[in-house]
């Protein structure tokens, strides 16, 4: 299954109005098709420069670039973790994606209606993370009486790691903390994602702010960031308005010149895009030949023959040897014949840990 990142936010926040953005994606780009799995699930492209630059070398006979599912799960109200709304749908979309995109209304428009009158994005941050703390919180509660009994019986010491774990996130979800807040050791870090709590994901907190405040932070931005310090989140400054606007334009000039009026490099999409990928801690390899240039996804970290198994499970089952070029000794010395010759293709082993950018050809026997 691909990963994804889910969008969630209070109703009128521009939760939508971004998801529709990514699925124009393509208008904006080539290089970011999307296609609909179902109504409300999207598959986009990453969007990656190198890509591009080792197409114009390489001249390949197809480009295929590298995905993420974006998920647009269904708004929240208060009382969800009780069944309130579509809260348990909600509640059970959320579970299933491996990271969450949180859009914040950041922006005034008498003519957009807040579902609580105001705007306040700190306040609609505290109103999600209230509902999935109250449902972790039940989680945990359930799993505790099991793991005491286990604990004190138990020989093996996991057990009563687990236990020390529930503990302290039952202290920070009764305190209105979310799982991710709470500071854990490596092996803590192991037996606590047996546990799938919904505030212990990834998060990106999306502030969507009118079209003056994209390169200047409005004072409900600031506010966000100030509420998220403590989180490890990043956060990220949109104008979904502004996005749908510019995928609206007919070519990628008159694109480029509306992104350069507002002082920006490149649209606001594509840094989600970029910013979902990287929440997932997820990286590219590429490899690299005249029939294909292709990236391939691996989650950072990972060692030569699992990187190889993405490909197919035999290059992983007989892995022998991974060829590798570094993707600046590619581009600057333009061939894989080059950087040949130059002494920069390198030899590793089943112990190699990838790295981003990595051109790879492996050899296996199977």
């Amino acid at each position: 299954m691909a990963l994804q990142c889910g969008i969630v936010g209070l109703p009128n926040v521009g939760k939508s109005t971004l998801f529709n953005c990514l699925s124009n994606a393509k208008a904006q780009s080539a290089n970011f098709p999307f296609c609909t799995i179902e109504p409300n699930v999207g598959v986009i492209t990453v969007p990656d420069e190198r890509l591009i630059q080792l197409e114009k070398l390489v001249k390949p006979q197809k480009v295929t670039p590298t995905t993420i599912e974006i998920v647009d799960i269904a708004g929240l109200v208060k009382g969800a973790s009780k069944g309130e709304g579509l809260g348990n749908k909600f509640l059970a979309n959320i579970r299933e994606t491996d990271a969450i995109i949180h859009v914040l209304r950041c922006f005034d428009d008498d003519n957009v209606t807040h579902v609580d009158g105001s705007v306040d994005p700190v306040r609609d941050k505290e109103i999600i993370d209230l509902e999935l703390q109250l449902k972790d919180l039940e989680t945990i509660n359930n799993r505790i009486g099991k793991t005491e009994k286990l604990a004190k019986s138990s020989k093996n010491p996991e057990d009563k790691r687990l236990l020390e774990v529930l503990i302290k996130y039952k202290e920070a979800l009764e305190s209105g903390k979310s799982a991710r807040t709470v500071p854990l050791t490596d092996q803590e870090e192991k037996v606590a994602k047996s546990l799938f709590l919904l505030t212990n994901k990834p998060v990106l907190y999306v502030c969507n702010v009118d079209e003056g405040s994209v390169t200047t932070e409005n004072q409900y931005v600031q506010a966000v960031k100030q509420a998220v310090k403590d989180e490890n989140a990043q956060v990220l400054v949109i104008a979904a308005q502004t996005e749908a606007e510019i995928a609206e334009l007919e070519t990628y000039e008159e694109r480029q010149m509306f992104l350069e009026d507002l002082g920006l490099k490149e649209s606001g999409v594509a840094k989600l895009i970029k910013s979902a990928y990287k929440l997932l801690n997820l990286n590219t390899f590429f490899t690299a030949g005249e029939k294909e240039v292709r990236a391939w996804t691996f989650p950072a970290g990972a060692l030569a023959p699992q990187a190889a198994g993405i490909i197919h499970s035999d290059f992983e089952k007989g892995f022998i040897r991974a060829e590798v070029i570094k993707y600046e000794d590619f581009i600057a010395l333009g061939s894989e014949q080059a950087c040949k010759e130059a002494g920069k293709i390198h030899i590793e082993g089943k112990e190699y840990e990838v790295q981003d950018g990595d051109i790879m050809h492996f050899r296996f026997n199977v």
